[in-house]
């Protein structure tokens, strides 16, 4: 069964879709792919266990607290997109990396490839895709919009060119 509830952050609403184990998706309202892969107006809106523990990690983020990765995560997508995933977990609170980082770390030749895979993050903030930048340290893409990375990596400590 899926559940789904809303979350007020400062950057505006976050779906936030979990089953009774795991989270699988937050997505901001409107954002590029959001809701992908699930049909979110036949998901009953109650705020179950695992939802309760993402409002509380999302409430402790924005609050600026230097948080742990959330390990309840189960986001759906090809053993590619979950390779990439993967690695944004590993990416502290204040670093970023590169499109073309990520690439070699994962043995593949294509930081486009990257890009698409990093796009369809079906875990905005959870899964932290705003601190991939381009080639020269620049903000590029951002299924939330590129207004949305910069205040988070600005929150976040991160050095950017803007």
């Amino acid at each position: 069964m899926l559940y789904k509830t809303n979350y007020y952050s400062p950057l505006g609403d976050i779906i936030l879709l979990a089953n009774e184990e795991a989270l699988l998706g937050a997505w901001f309202v409107g954002q590029k792919y959001e809701g992908r892969g699930f049909d979110l107006d036949k998901v009953e809106d109650c705020d179950i266990d695992s939802l309760q523990v993402a409002r509380s990690w999302l409430d402790a983020y924005f609050a600026g607290e230097n948080l742990q990765p959330l390990r309840m995560l189960s986001p759906q997508g090809t053993t590619f997109q979950k390779k990439v995933w993967r690695v944004l977990t590993q990416v502290p609170v204040g670093h970023t990396l590169t499109y073309g980082q990520i690439a070699e770390q994962i043995g593949c030749k294509s930081a486009q490839a990257v890009g698409g895979a990093v796009g369809k993050n079906p875990l905005s903030l959870f899964i932290p895709c705003h601190r991939v930048l381009g080639a020269d340290g620049s903000l590029t893409g951002y299924a939330g919009g590129l207004a949305k990375k910069a205040w988070l990596l600005k929150q976040e400590g991160a050095t950017f060119k803007e």
